[in-house]
């Protein structure tokens, strides 16, 4: 597996990285959009970090009251990782992206990265995540920004609560990649009006600036799939069977690079197939998402209602069932109607325009203490998308030639420039 990573990697690494001027002096190797989201950063490329800090899990009781359905057993409390420093120090909280636990590949280098700059760090799941529905979700169904960021900022309460007498802490920050970083821009405006932590700087980094149009963009890549529909049923069926190998009972909604890279091995070596594996791992992220609120909520859309799933009970027809459930599904059948219910006279085109930081644009017009890092290549952001970030946030907007959605984040460079930014 690793031998193979690396000579992918290499491959890459010599291509001419066409379509790039001449001047270009950005040391990410990867050209392709798709290929470096899949692979990330080479391991030579990232910045040296300490293989130990000082770190302690946190479990949150959000809701003391809420009863789980017994099929989560395993489900405490919020999972929180909180890294101190030993004197008084800033703080910055750090937000997943879709369907990422709190101690994601990525957050944990970016949590390093942080504390050797000299930060105290607490690391947040996404509302999408498994974990923060059933415990920290005060509706169990995410999606809508306003709710989520809410949600978000009621777990920081409780999370700072729990340690703010084991350290001195001088000011607080927020970060946040994907849709965290969406979400960070909601969080922030919640906190101007609730002053628990007045952030002195919030960093965005490959955010979406419309929910609903990033996320129709990655459903679109299913369709690159040579062959049209049928070799997409092909392949989609394919990957499942594959993703079952690394399934494991209670915990089939994590998607780690093994089963990335596993896969990606698996002789789907074109950009189109690249762009496939891409929309499917949403899809099975999106699946964990929509399991989990639709036990939570008992709402009978892809499990019965009223049917209590024992602890023996096989998961594997509801995740299949679940899997194929695209974006639409959810947004059109689950998630606008029930907000539909709550805010009578409610719009579809009116809820879609509250998914974009669109809807909270005169705030972020008049604040200054915010920062944009995106990719010039990112398939989740259109070309008008990067126009708007650099038009609304300015000279604090960071976009890059190449990397992909996320797939320099890691990168030496960009790690720098997220530290330089909080310490500027």
């Amino acid at each position: 597996m690793m031998y193979l990573k690396i000579f992918f990697i290499a491959c890459l690494v010599l291509l001419p990285a066409q379509g790039l001027a001449a001047e270009d002096t950005y040391g990410y190797p990867i050209p392709g959009s798709y290929e470096s989201t899949i692979i990330g950063t080479p391991a030579k490329l990232m910045p040296e970090l300490p293989a130990n800090i000082n770190t302690r899990q946190l479990v949150l009781d959000v809701f003391p009251e809420r009863k789980k359905p017994s099929i989560f057993f395993y489900d405490e409390g919020l999972r929180c990782t909180f890294a101190y420093q030993d004197h008084k120090a800033p703080l910055v909280f750090l937000i997943a992206g879709t369907g990422s636990s709190d101690r994601s590949a990525k957050l944990m280098v970016m949590m390093k990265a942080f504390y050797q700059a000299g930060f105290h760090v607490i690391t947040l799941p996404s509302p999408t995540h498994a974990n923060f529905i059933i415990s920290a979700s005060q509706s169990r169904i995410p999606g809508d920004l306003t709710e989520d960021a809410a949600d978000l900022y009621r777990a920081m309460e409780i999370a700072w609560n729990q340690v703010r007498g084991d350290v001195e802490v001088s000011s607080f920050y927020l970060c946040g990649y994907s849709l965290g970083g969406t979400q960070a821009a909601f969080v922030a405006k919640l906190d101007e009006e609730r002053r628990i932590f007045n952030f002195r700087k919030v960093l965005m980094i490959d955010p979406a600036v419309s929910l609903y149009t990033s996320s129709g963009r990655i459903e679109g890549l299913m369709k690159k799939i040579p062959g049209g529909p049928k070799k997409e049923g092909i392949f989609f069926n394919k990957m499942l069977s594959k993703f079952s190998e690394f399934y494991r009972y209670g915990n089939y909604v994590a998607i780690n690079d093994e089963f990335l890279y596993a896969i990606y091995a698996d002789k789907l070596y074109s950009s189109e197939e690249t762009a496939g594996l891409i929309g499917l791992t949403f899809r099975i992220n999106l699946a964990g998402m929509i399991f989990s609120s639709d036990v939570m909520t008992n709402s009978g859309y892809v499990v019965p209602k009223n049917r209590v799933l024992k602890i023996t009970d096989s998961l594997s027809d509801y995740f299949l069932v679940s899997c194929h459930l695209s974006f639409f599904d959810y947004f059109n059948e689950y998630l606008f109607p029930y907000f539909q219910m709550r805010r009578p006279g409610l719009t579809k085109q009116a809820f879609i325009d509250s998914l974009s930081i669109k809807s909270i644009e005169g705030y972020l017009k008049t604040s200054d203490k915010f920062g944009v890092m995106a990719n010039e290549n990112d398939f989740i952001l259109t070309g008008e998308d990067l126009k708007y970030l650099q038009q609304l946030f300015g000279k604090r907007t960071k976009i890059y030639p190449r990397g992909g959605h996320l797939g320099n984040l890691e990168y030496k460079e960009n790690i720098a420039y997220m530290i330089a930014f909080f310490k500027q």
